[in-house]
């Protein structure tokens, strides 16, 4: 499903102006400006005392130190590591690559990947991700993201999921039985309520980022796509957003905003405390980032976010790594990368800490299976997915993007302009 998609949509597209021509191999040696043929890199990559460069942005801080420090712990190699606020990571990244000054490795936003792909920031990985005998088990959002015209670019480096998760002492009071998951929209909806109809000081049945684009595609697309709908066509270049199941999604948050079941605040919420609420206690239910579950001081209920009818699906976000087109240490770089998908990085590392692993035959892990809210978590990853279109930025994250201009009229004002507001997210898409 994700690879015939992902490539449509890529072979779909016009070229883009380039940082840099598309790397036919990995980049090049270390001291040599010459490139290195993929297939005389060994498989385990070289681990010879290099240090590599590699960047992420913030909200992936804590999994890349996790995997940056084992890494280092272990290897003659030492990989340096350089965290960029989020907001800036997209100049940083643009910048470098028209000066020729990439790290060795960096991640992104799972969202850019293809975009950056095409435009040649990543050197070609295919021959080293073809070898790895595990790569069926790969997720296949994040591999799929990074082909282009066939070649493999990227692997996953940290898997952040958008999970339905309940404060399971709220659900109690409220009557609610803590261990069931709600099974439909209208489900979460009753629940919400029934919390908001405690009348607890400060406690909210249900929030959301409704001024922040990129939280909620991570949180409503998943109802969509469980529902049995798509929210673009293949090519990503045309919107699907008004079909009749993304139209019961804006009318049950609709309903819940005007019953005052919304944390307040959620209606100028443009991202970076969008989870806040929930963190403290004071919020019932709603979608949230799987990679914070381990940082919760209370029990909550984990599931996959339920359709209108049933169902469950997951947006399969977070970063992907790549070796940049500048490097000069790609077997060293692709050591590190082999090392973070082998079972020591993804199990004893990241799996340890309560975090998604990036196999799925690591899903029901020694750690996970402690934690059975981990191994949903693993198995709802593969029933989710990765949307990916070259104007996705533009059409949804962007601040004033058309689609949360699409959500804000359907939802705080009531307007009936889904079909004209679909337009313009089409008009985007298809630039």
């Amino acid at each position: 499903m994700f690879t015939t998609r992902r490539r449509a949509a890529l072979r779909a597209a016009t070229a883009l102006v380039t940082a840099g021509a598309l790397i036919g191999g990995l980049a090049a040696c270390a001291g040599s400006d010459t490139p290195t043929p993929a297939e005389s890199i060994p498989a385990e990559g070289v681990d010879d005392g290099s240090t590599l460069t590699l960047w992420t942005r913030a909200p992936m801080e804590a999994q890349a130190n996790l995997l940056v420090d084992a890494y280092n712990e272990s290897h003659e190699n030492q990989v340096e590591l350089t965290v960029v606020p989020n907001d800036d990571y997209v100049a940083k990244v643009g910048a470098a690559a028209g000066s020729g000054g990439l790290p060795d490795l960096f991640a992104a936003d799972i969202v850019y990947v293809p975009n950056w792909v095409q435009q040649g920031l990543f050197a070609d990985m295919t021959e080293q991700i073809d070898g790895l005998s595990f790569k069926d088990s790969i997720n296949q959002g994040h591999l799929s993201a990074g082909t282009y015209e066939g070649a493999e670019h990227v692997l996953p480096f940290v898997l952040d999921l958008s999970m339905l998760m309940w404060n399971k002492e709220l659900f109690e009071e409220a009557g609610l039985d803590p261990e069931k998951a709600p099974e439909t929209l209208a489900e979460f909806a009753d629940a919400a309520k029934a919390i908001q109809d405690l009348g607890k000081d400060g406690v909210s049945g249900t929030s959301a980022g409704l001024n922040c684009g990129g939280c909620l595609v991570f949180t409503w697309f998943p109802t969509i796509w469980a529902s049995g709908d798509e929210v673009m066509n293949e090519d990503g270049t045309e919107s699907l957003l008004n079909s009749d199941a993304a139209q019961e999604v804006y009318s049950t948050w609709k309903d819940l905003y005007d019953a005052g079941a919304v944390a307040p605040g959620s209606a100028d919420e443009t991202g970076p405390t969008w989870v806040a609420g929930f963190q403290e206690g004071k919020v019932g239910i709603m979608p949230y980032p799987a990679t914070l579950l381990s940082g919760l001081e209370f029990d909550a209920g984990v599931a996959g976010l339920p359709g209108i009818d049933g169902g469950a699906s997951t947006f399969v976000g977070g970063d992907g790594i790549g070796i940049s087109k500048d490097s000069k240490l790609s077997p060293q770089a692709w050591n590190f990368l082999a090392w973070m998908m082998s079972e020591e990085a993804q199990v004893q590392v990241l799996a340890k800490e309560g975090n998604a692993v990036s196999r799925s035959d690591l899903a029901d892990n020694e750690y996970a299976a402690e934690d059975p809210r981990l191994v949903t978590i693993n198995e709802v990853a593969g029933q989710g997915d990765t949307p990916v279109a070259l104007q996705f930025q533009q059409a949804f994250n962007a601040p004033g993007s058309p689609w949360l201009t699409l959500v804000r009229n359907a939802v705080l004002e009531g307007t009936d302009t889904v079909d004209a507001d679909n337009d313009e997210i089409t008009a985007v898409l298809s630039q």
